[in-house]
């Protein structure tokens, strides 16, 4: 039997830029009342000038490396939509900074389900022997695609990373990932976009529009799926475990919104306190968000030893996927920069 997947390190970092909802109300048309009503968002945190995605995954991965007790692992996927450059990767540069060596470092671009694609992917290479652990993590700087003047973008985003370490081990163990379900649609790509920068665009031989080299979603119809989408992918991880809903203890859904976090939980029949939530504090962040949520819940006791934990997720493509595990007795970093906004200044 092949070895299963383990939990055995996780950490999380936010930059120490907070913008709150009052100051992006001084900027654009909007009130910190209609964000906080439309997205349960008060406040996020975005880079600074001169920090990049691959500077947010280093402090996470080095969070996630202390939280398992330190050494080495064997191999680096990262999951981002916004990689330091478009060529190369920024993982290899990643396990470089955090002196790993010349192990395998590669990009998973999944958008917000990208941690899970991410983790799907480490856990076939503990499988298949390729390696003994795996650090995993979800990084974005995505305040530095989004239009300045778009309200509708804006107030969602902030940036983040959250990182663990997986290893292998025996399926019973607390920690071991219990299968996963994972998806995409294709014919639903232009629903969350960047037009521009990529070939597609490049090779028409004309320039694009300034708007295109932006993030642009078409909200209505992104709310509907992604309530859809993860609520199926988590119940399907479920089944495979051999559970049923009433046994799920916590859930870790992707933090896209207050509403879709609502509606996702409505939907699996979990009780909006067992549905982890800390966009308001850190907004969307993308690839981080997955597991920026988990180590926030860890760190505060929200999420216990022995918790039966489903973690699902949804994003560009479009994408989905979930996966299932029992709650491993592992540290947390639990200083505020760790695993919630800075608070060394807002700016």
């Amino acid at each position: 039997m092949s070895p299963a997947a383990v939990l055995a390190g996780l950490g999380g970092w936010t930059p120490p830029r907070v913008v709150t909802n009052d100051m992006l109300a001084a900027e654009l048309d909007t009130s910190d009342e209609w964000i906080r009503t439309r997205t349960g968002i008060h406040r996020r945190c975005v880079v600074p000038p001169g920090m990049s995605t691959g500077d947010l995954a280093v402090e996470a991965g080095s969070r996630a490396l202390d939280s398992a007790g330190g050494g080495a692992v064997d191999a680096v996927v990262l999951a981002t939509s916004t990689p330091d450059r478009p060529c190369p990767a920024t993982a290899p540069s990643v396990a470089h900074r955090l002196g790993l060596g010349e192990v395998p470092a590669f990009d998973v671009a999944a958008v917000c389900t990208g941690f899970l694609y991410a983790l799907a992917t480490a856990r076939g290479l503990i499988g298949a022997g390729i390696a003994g652990s795996v650090l995993v993590i979800g990084a974005d700087a995505f305040s530095t695609i989004l239009d300045p003047a778009d309200r509708t973008t804006r107030v969602i985003f902030g940036d983040g990373a959250g990182a663990v370490v997986l290893r292998a081990g025996e399926v019973a163990e607390p920690g071991a990932l219990l299968g996963f379900d994972l998806g995409s649609d294709g014919a639903d790509a232009e629903l969350i976009t960047v037009p521009a920068g990529g070939s597609q665009q490049r090779s028409r031989g004309a320039p694009a529009a300034v708007a295109d080299h932006y993030f642009q979603m078409d909200g209505k119809p992104v709310f509907s799926r992604a309530v859809r989408r993860m609520s199926g992918s988590a119940r399907r991880v479920v089944a495979d475990a051999g559970w049923e809903m009433s046994d799920v203890d916590v859930l870790v859904a992707h933090q896209a919104n207050a509403r879709i976090l609502k509606a996702c939980a409505a939907e699996l029949g979990i009780a909006p306190e067992r549905a982890v939530q800390n966009l308001d504090r850190v907004g969307n962040t993308v690839a981080a968000s997955v597991p920026l949520a988990m180590a926030d819940a860890a760190a505060s006791g929200e999420l216990a030893p022995g918790d039966r934990v489903v973690l699902t997720g949804f994003g560009g493509g479009l994408t989905w996927g979930a996966t299932a595990l029992r709650w491993p007795g592992i540290p947390v970093n639990d200083e505020p920069d760790a695993v919630r906004p800075g608070t060394e200044g807002t700016s």
